[in-house]
């Protein structure tokens, strides 16, 4: 398939390279930022541009990766560029890549569109395998439908349909598994670089506490002193955070969490 890119970031650079792998043309790279929307069209080997209003027209799937706030505004840019440009609509079928955002940000825009979602998290810097990517597709007719398969089939071996209302809440749960957990390293990091210890101290652990949920159920591979409540351990962790009375009241809220979980299972 034809295909121009709306976004330069970590999923557009990611998905651009699975796409240009699995044999289909990138046409071009549209970003609002020159040097970003240059980088991936360099990788891509495809031109690269700032100008909505020169977009190519010739595609026959426009995938926008961008922030939520923008897509609305970007939506209404790109479709009104094409019509001006002379191109059939009605031949092109477009999709976003947000799991928090609903398809119908598309309505009365286009008459074929849908959502891509590939649950995972990306970064520029590192390569990831698509093929084990589960991704998440959802389309408004059979055109757009046809199309989104396929393309979702041609770079990963887990394609799924999902409706705007459910992938919602796995969206609310990747945060929750990804984001949230992310924030938590990073907490752990600076605690750490404070007492002149590195963070790869901590990979074992980490990667022992991933592996175990392939295996366990996140609630059996939990441990730690707030399973069981030990206020005494509990009260002298808070006590070292004194300092900081957000990341305290954190912990705190934390530790009360995850013991009325195990309280409850």
């Amino acid at each position: 398939m034809k295909i121009v890119l709306i976004g330069a970031g970590n999923l557009a650079t990611n998905l651009g390279k699975a796409l240009k792998k699995a044999g289909h043309d990138i046409l071009q790279v549209y970003s609002r930022t020159a040097t970003s929307a240059e980088a991936l069209a360099a990788i891509l080997g495809c031109p690269a541009t700032t100008d909505l209003p020169t977009i190519d027209n010739r595609a026959d799937v426009y995938i926008l990766s961008i922030k939520d706030k923008a897509l609305r505004d970007v939506i209404g840019e790109l479709t009104r560029a094409l019509n001006s440009s002379g191109a059939a609509l009605s031949e092109k079928v477009f999709l976003h890549t947000a799991g928090s955002m609903p398809m119908d940000v598309f309505k009365d825009k286009a008459p074929h569109y849908g959502v891509f979602y590939p649950m995972q998290t990306f970064s520029k810097a590192r390569e990831t395998d698509f093929s084990m990517i589960p991704t998440f597709i959802e389309w408004n007719d059979e055109t757009a439908h046809t199309r989104l398969a396929a393309l979702a089939q041609s770079i990963s071996r887990r394609v799924y349909p999902l409706s705007t209302a459910d992938r919602k809440y796995l969206h609310l749960s990747a945060v929750w598994a990804c984001n949230f957990v992310n924030h938590c390293y990073d907490i752990a990091a600076g605690i750490l670089a404070a007492h002149h210890l590195p963070f790869d101290v901590m990979l074992p652990l980490i990667d022992e506490t991933a592996r175990k949920v392939h295996t366990l159920s996140p609630h059996d591979a939990q441990t730690g002193p707030a399973v069981r409540y030990d206020e005494n351990v509990i009260a002298a962790q808070s006590a070292l955070m004194a300092d900081d009375p957000e990341l305290q009241q954190l912990y705190e809220l934390l530790s009360k969490s995850i013991h009325r979980q195990a309280k409850h299972m």
